[in-house]
């Protein structure tokens, strides 16, 4: 009989004696484990290869366990993540849960904890790369998010930046609500880039010229003076 590949987790904890626990355990039911200890360290290893299954605490070194989520997801990766951590407010449940596939508090019972982890790696036996809308369209303009297209305002047919989709893909996925520069320069630019505020600046400026029918009266890209961007469809 042909030897099952085990399922690949990616435990990411900063806690080294948790870690270790963990880690041990989760070998012991099967798993093919893979560790990080800092925000960054995480986004390597999930940009860098394939898991069944993140198991990942929220207050890390450098980048947290929500934004590492959510930059993932922005950047089209929907391997199934538990958050594992002492933040349990409604709030955080609440934003995790939105961002993530299961939420845990510390502390924990271990078996709880192994039940769940088989639970969120067996949903990569039936996963699905359409949980994210390919292509959308907003007044005349249609954005198509894989092939990096779009059709704009006054005939313009033109293919992005993979930036400039992510930016976009984050601010249309954010309809109506206004999102910070904080927000944006992390998800887009990354951790170890530091770009200025006025770089953003320069790619709204540029999504208007797309997309707006009047640049100088925008409608759909609006800066929020002192705090970021909004899109409106």
């Amino acid at each position: 009989m042909e030897e099952k590949t085990p399922k690949r987790v990616l435990l990411v904890e900063d806690e080294e004696s948790l870690r270790s626990t963990l880690r041990m355990n989760f070998e012991l039911e099967g798993y093919d484990v893979t560790t990080a200890v800092r925000g960054g360290e995480a986004l390597d290893r999930i940009r860098g290869a394939r898991f069944d299954g993140i198991v990942l605490d929220v207050m890390l070194p450098d980048v947290d366990g929500f934004t590492i989520c959510e930059t993932i997801r922005l950047e089209g990766d929907r391997t199934p993540v538990l958050f594992l951590t002492a933040r349990t407010t409604p709030a955080d449940r609440v934003r995790g849960l939105r961002a993530g596939d299961d939420y845990l508090g510390k502390p924990f019972d271990l078996q709880e904890l192994l039940l769940r982890v088989e639970k969120l790696v067996s949903r990569t036996d039936d996963r699905t790369p359409a949980s994210t809308p390919s292509q959308r369209t907003f007044g005349t303009n249609t954005v198509d998010f894989e092939t990096y297209e779009i059709t704009g305002q006054r005939g313009l047919k033109k293919r992005l930046t993979h930036r400039e989709m992510l930016l976009l893909r984050l601010l249309t996925d954010r309809a109506g609500e206004v999102v910070s520069r904080e927000e944006i320069l992390q998800k887009v630019w990354g951790y170890d880039v530091f770009p200025t505020t006025r770089t953003i600046d320069n790619f709204i400026v540029s999504f208007r010229k797309y997309f707006e029918v009047n640049p100088h009266k925008p409608s759909h890209f609006r800066s929020i003076r002192g705090v970021g961007y909004t899109f409106t469809p």
